[in-house]
């Protein structure tokens, strides 16, 4: 039976529907979010391993172009793999759903969201993590929820909850910020360098706007929710817990106290190696069923005493790994130019992390397309960001770009995008590549610090450079401990991944991600301070490499012409079927194709703007030239030189310059009769022409008589 719920959402509707749509799945709702509507669905399987070390939650984002009134691209014309903004949604829903469940629950979970119409004013990312968390929670799957996110903008200092896209434009903040009733638990942002305090605000304001989304949804719960299900748990023997415990803590102590990762792991893994080999060789007995999950349950503990070791280690010792204070950064180093024809190239160290960066630039119209649902088509700035397994010292999967390389990329073309230039004052496609090359944590933020010092060696003109810190949290009951920089092993058994990426005058981009339940104000309010102290200590190793941005472009990248022209001749410039632009880059360029790698790029803009790329200046000009030519106006009364392209019996073809061709009658050839044209020009000649202006029809109109005479009476 159809159910509606209706929400007025600070003057946006909000309807639930649950009932008539997709009731096989375990729990469904369809979410209406003024005309956005998303189909959100969970599944939980049947099966359980209790062995697997991992809870197996999968969380979809499923774009469809006819939500958008748009057919797909491309020769298949069907939806294929995930844009990355779908994955970014996917992402965004996962991170604060997944440590709502219960540790010790492995069935596998699958959330898919369905877009099926989109309203640009209603973001249907907020829609689907608001249906995503109300399906599971109506649903019989354990989740300590709900959960809800929504977006918050800035404009002249005013918060604004979900603005509009119009209103986004405006903004200086675009934050996302999801929680419990309780507490903040992600966030997503990019700010135009706003400080610390009014970033907390904002953040605040956020929660406000979620608790009433999160009793909205619990109202729904307590009409339609199901009784959770019981699940079956791995069963570890209290002895067992017990002498595992005698046999590694003490020895897991001194391993975690080694200050080198490779050291430090190698020892960890050859302590539960050790142990993991003792318990298989005493219960070779046992049936193999019986001995997995004995085996499994011996892992478990050891990894729960590394765990409550690490954090006592640091919340009651105040100890780092590496002997570091917790507000400490590693050491650091930086290195320019190291890649000679990449258009500019950066190094970052920190500690055990570095990112090698490199910058292209490139003609506009190299620019990303975006086949999406947003209604952004392209962009003209992009971070892409790799992660090969060597950089941990680990073989594994090489191919396309995972989630994770993804999200990280993304975070970095976040925190430069709010340095980079206009595209009038810097009209470039901008490409910066980041390659992790080694990585003991935050290898995302030594990415923006690495890619900052790429772009300024590349001559891109940036507002301010910019450096990125990720800051951790350490939980010991009501004790905790935030730490500057966090390594590998800090994030992994830590509470928070907390990346602020700023300017010496503000924040630029900020995510969070934590494995509690949500972290209150004050812990966010330190966390900040500490970073914005972190943040100004790299910066200033940053400018001591590179103090600003070079005044030009490297020598192998393009050079840059841009000038106007009126917007009514570009047709001409182009001409019919491209001929005269495609005879222009040819003959400028002395290529024979205009895919040639030595062709020169020109990018005609719909108000009239001329830009000519090419790493020869005397290309440019020649094509500057040429162009110029096309659109130049005849004067009338004026005498031109010009070469005869064509002769007929009626009179000759002349073209003063290319896209300036006029007809020379046969009367207007000399001053005495003239029988055939082809007795006094021939194709090839150049001859003195005066212009008699155009007729009715747009033909221009020459004379060859009028010139000659007006050159005897000067």
């Amino acid at each position: 039976m159809k159910k509606v719920f209706e929400l007025d959402f600070r003057g946006k509707k909000l309807v639930v529907e649950h009932g008539e749509l997709a009731k096989q799945a375990s729990g469904s709702v369809l979410v209406r979010f003024g005309d956005t509507v998303v189909l959100s669905t969970v599944v939980v399987s049947k099966n359980v391993n209790v062995l697997a070390d991992f809870f197996p939650l999968m969380v979809l984002y499923q774009e469809k172009l006819y939500s958008v009134g748009k057919i797909p691209g491309g020769f298949i014309k069907r939806e294929g793999r995930p844009t990355e903004n779908a994955t970014l949604a996917a992402r965004m829903i996962d991170r604060p759903m997944r440590p709502l469940f219960p540790s010790d629950f492995k069935h596998e979970v699958q959330i898919v969201n369905t877009i099926l119409s989109v309203d640009p004013d209603h973001s249907p990312e907020m829609a689907a993590l608001f249906g995503s968390s109300l399906a599971t929670s109506i649903s019989k799957i354990p989740f300590d929820g709900p959960v809800a996110a929504v977006k918050v903008g800035r404009i002249n200092g005013e918060f604004i909850i979900n603005p509009t896209v119009e209103q986004m434009e405006m903004s200086d903040i675009d934050l996302t910020v999801a929680g419990t009733k309780d507490a903040i638990n992600m966030v997503e942002a990019g700010a135009k360098e706003v400080s610390e305090d009014d970033m907390l605000e904002a953040l605040m304001f956020g929660h406000e706007a979620i608790k009433e989304l999160v009793a909205f949804e619990n109202e729904i719960v307590a009409q339609i929710g199901e009784e959770k299900m019981e699940y079956e748990v791995l069963e570890i023997p209290e002895e067992v817990k017990e002498r595992v415990k005698e046999l590694a803590t003490t020895r897991l102590d001194q391993a975690l106290r080694i200050k080198d990762k490779l050291e430090k792991y190698a020892a960890i893994d050859q302590i539960k190696e050790e142990i993991v080999t003792l318990y298989e060789e005493e219960n070779k007995e046992l049936e193999s069923e019986e001995l997995k999950k004995l085996i499994t349950g011996v892992k478990l503990v050891l990894e729960d005493i590394e765990y409550e070791l690490f954090r006592s280690i640091v919340v009651k010792e105040h100890t780092r790994a590496d002997g570091r204070a917790m507000d400490e950064i590693r050491p650091l180093s930086t290195d320019i130019d190291l890649l000679p024809r990449a258009h500019g190239s950066a190094l970052f160290t920190r500690g055990q992390t570095q990112a090698l960066s490199a910058v292209t630039l490139g003609a506009l119209g190299e620019h990303q397309i975006l086949d999406g649902l947003d209604l952004e088509t392209s962009k003209r700035f992009m971070l892409h960001y790799n992660f090969p397994q060597f950089s941990v010292g680990e073989t594994g999967r090489y191919g396309a770009p995972g989630r994770r390389e993804i999200g990280h990329g993304a975070l970095g073309e976040r925190a430069l995008a709010q340095v980079i230039p206009s595209e009038e004052a810097f009209p470039y496609t901008i490409r910066v590549v980041s390659e992790i090359l080694e990585s003991n944590g935050s290898s995302s933020q030594a990415s923006i610090c690495a890619g900052c010092m790429a772009l300024m060696a590349a001559g891109v003109p940036i507002k301010a450079p910019v450096a990125g810190i990720a800051m951790g949290l350490i939980t010991d009951g009501d004790d905790y401990t935030i730490l500057t920089d966090i390594q590998g092993m800090e994030d992994h058994l830590g509470d928070m991944d907390f990346k602020v990426a700023g300017t010496k005058e503000g924040i630029c981009a900020l995510q969070m991600d934590i494995k509690i339940k949500g972290i209150t104000k004050e812990i966010l309010k330190e966390a900040l301070a500490q970073a914005k102290k972190a943040r100004f200590e790299i910066l200033d190793v940053i400018t001591t490499q590179i103090p600003e941005p070079r005044k030009e472009v490297s020598k192998y990248a393009p050079k840059m012409m841009t000038f106007m022209i009126d917007p009514n001749r570009i047709k001409e410039v182009i001409g019919k079927g491209g001929e005269m632009i495609t005879k222009i880059i040819l003959e400028a360029s002395h290529v024979e194709a205009v895919n040639d790698v030595n062709a020169v790029k020109v990018d005609l803009e719909d108000d009239g703007r001329v830009i000519i790329y090419h790493t020869d200046q005397e290309i440019i000009d020649k094509t500057a030239q040429m162009i110029k030519d096309v659109v130049r106006e005849v004067e009338d009364g004026k005498i031109y030189t010009g070469k005869v392209v064509k002769v007929e019996d009626f009179g000759c073809f002349v073209e003063l310059w290319p896209g300036a061709e006029g007809l020379v009658h046969v009367s207007q050839l000399d001053k005495k009769r003239v029988e055939k044209p082809s007795d006094v020009v021939k194709v090839g000649d150049e001859i003195l022409v005066k212009s008699l202006g155009y007729d009715k029809r747009g033909r221009l109109n020459l004379s060859r008589k009028e010139a000659i005479q007006s050159s005897k009476e000067d």
